[in-house]
């Protein structure tokens, strides 16, 4: 399988000296569900599965998988990222605490969430944009279909697509995990 990678999504342009920088999804700005400023260079060089997730959804209980490769993997330079988004069907109404409360109570949710963004549309958060434009193993590229998309982003900045089924625990999604993983 080629996995395609992502390239940069916009540039900055300095308004005082007019220098412009290429923006990646590593340096996009995001903010945890603590509201602290981070972006996902903060886990550069390690392998990242990020996640559009939701509270009240069908797949919902799919956070145990989650959970389950994050501690599986974690020491091997791995993470998984959750982001809360209510897009489809209002099913991630919560607060931030709420979402918190939820996810550690129900789930045992150890691994980090971002603040709750839109993923499709005009708000779509610049990552998502990014990682919109990768096609799955269908051919598939361009909005999220609903909760629990998946992005494989490998070490080395290349990135997988898996549809909202596919499980944590697909063989397919284990071995781009693996594949991604820093050596």
């Amino acid at each position: 399988m080629v996995r395609p990678t992502v390239a940069a999504v916009e540039s900055l342009t300095c308004f005082f000296c007019g220098h412009t920088w290429r923006m990646t999804i590593f340096t996009e700005p995001i903010h945890t569900l603590h509201g602290e400023q981070t972006s996902l260079g903060a886990y550069a060089g390690q392998a990242i599965l990020a996640v559009n997730v939701a509270s009240k959804c069908g797949l919902t209980p799919q956070y145990t998988g989650l959970e389950a490769l994050h501690g599986k993997y974690a020491d091997r330079g791995f993470t998984v990222i959750g982001f809360p988004c209510n897009q489809f069907g209002g099913q991630e109404p919560g607060t931030a605490d709420e979402i918190e409360t939820f996810c550690s109570t129900n789930y045992g949710v150890t691994f980090p969430l971002m603040e709750k963004i839109d993923v499709n549309g005009g708000d779509r958060h610049p990552i998502y944009a990014a990682l919109t434009e990768v096609a799955d193993s269908e051919g598939h590229s361009g909005d999220i279909r609903w909760n629990f998309e998946k992005f494989v982003i490998a070490a080395d900045g290349s990135v997988t697509r898996f549809a909202p089924a596919v499980t944590p625990e697909d063989p397919a999604l284990v071995t781009a995990i693996e594949a991604g993983l820093p050596s």
